[in-house]
């Protein structure tokens, strides 16, 4: 695919960031993405499915043939365009407002996606929180519990909730990062969240085999979501993923083939692993 190349126009966003502002659009695969029947019948909940690398898994994994339900935070807007694609693709869709740092919520989710579809085989812990801040007294401590809150404590109470009723076999998929082995110092409690992540990933793949229960990550590199204006700075934005091999930041359509050979059943040898997708940039 001939994505598009930094330089990128100056772009300041709020959190949590629009979609429809972005310049260039992100690609989540609304033209390219072709299902195969790989995940047919099967029922997935997705947190931060609303945009970005969420709302591309959520469309791929419906075009291969799963319901979705989108779990997000606030962003009503985004979310119905995501329910948009999943049921134009002729699945069905759950549309799931709220905070997953409260762990009632997470338990709710997942008692919700379960009684909705009747089954649920997939659990993609998706959702983050991110602040880029340049001196470490600059973190409040009202910042550092909400990155950990939803970053990692809401993978646990998810994880937790959904192993008992999961099918079998069962895949849960979590977001690490590049970070998770190369911090960036700019973005000290997210990367500090995003190495937690790779190693709960790695022993819960552990604590769930025996139950026919598969526990991957994917670690993306810089990927073109609204989190990317709505958190940097506009010189950041212009030049963000120059500097990886490929010369430019993945678009979420790039992410989504990871996350569905990680659900598919028959990727069952597959489990405590990190897939990195950084565009080249080695994780060691």
């Amino acid at each position: 695919m001939n994505y598009p190349k930094p330089p990128f126009p100056e772009q300041p966003q709020d959190l949590p960031g629009d979609t429809a502002k972005m310049d260039p659009r992100p690609d989540h695969g609304e033209e390219s993405y072709e299902g195969s029947g790989r995940l047919d019948g099967m029922a997935a909940l997705i947190t931060g499915a609303d945009s970005g690398i969420g709302r591309a898994v959520a469309l791929a994994y419906a075009r291969e043939g799963a319901d979705v339900a989108i779990s997000y935070l606030s962003e009503d807007r985004e979310a119905e365009v995501t329910r948009v694609l999943v049921e134009d693709a002729g699945r069905r869709a759950l549309v799931l407002p709220g905070d997953i740092q409260d762990a009632a919520h997470c338990r709710d989710l997942v008692k919700q996606t379960h009684e909705r579809f009747g089954r649920l085989d997939i659990l993609v812990n998706n959702a983050a929180h991110q602040m880029q801040f340049d001196d470490l007294e600059e973190i409040s401590d009202e910042e550092w519990e909400t990155t950990f809150r939803t970053n990692i404590h809401a993978m646990f109470y998810l994880s937790k909730a959904a192993a008992p009723l999961m099918e079998r076999p069962g895949a849960i998929i979590n977001t690490a990062s590049i970070n998770s082995d190369s911090p960036s110092p700019g973005l000290l409690a997210y990367a500090a969240t995003k190495g937690a992540i790779q190693n709960f990933t790695a022993g819960l793949a552990q604590l769930l085999a025996p139950r026919d229960i598969r526990v991957n990550c994917v670690a993306p590199g810089p990927v073109w979501t609204p989190l990317i204006p709505a958190t940097l700075t506009p010189e950041k934005v212009a030049h963000f993923g120059e500097s990886r091999p490929i010369g430019r930041p993945a678009q979420p359509a790039e992410l989504a083939t990871a996350y569905v050979m990680l659900a598919d059943p028959r990727s069952s040898y597959t489990s405590g692993a990190t897939v990195a997708v950084t565009g080249g940039q080695p994780m060691i």
